[in-house]
């Protein structure tokens, strides 16, 4: 399950919920208790293993380095 980010338009907290792509659930501000949240766009990253923090192939032959 991805994880979403939602911000409150009332106050402007922003949390994060582990939730379905398709989910309709309507989330309520854990700050002032709002309803009137909003999704945001947001990046993600990959990781595998140790190599992905330095950005190195593990054999260093990678033809996308």
């Amino acid at each position: 399950m991805p994880v979403y980010e939602y911000e409150c338009k009332k106050c402007g907290a922003v949390m994060e919920v582990l939730e379905k792509a398709d989910s309709n659930k309507r989330h309520k501000c854990p700050k002032c208790k709002s309803t009137r949240m909003v999704k945001l766009l947001s990046t993600f990253g990959v990781r595998r293993g140790s190599s992905a923090s330095t950005g190195s192939c593990p054999t260093g032959t990678c033809s996308l380095s």
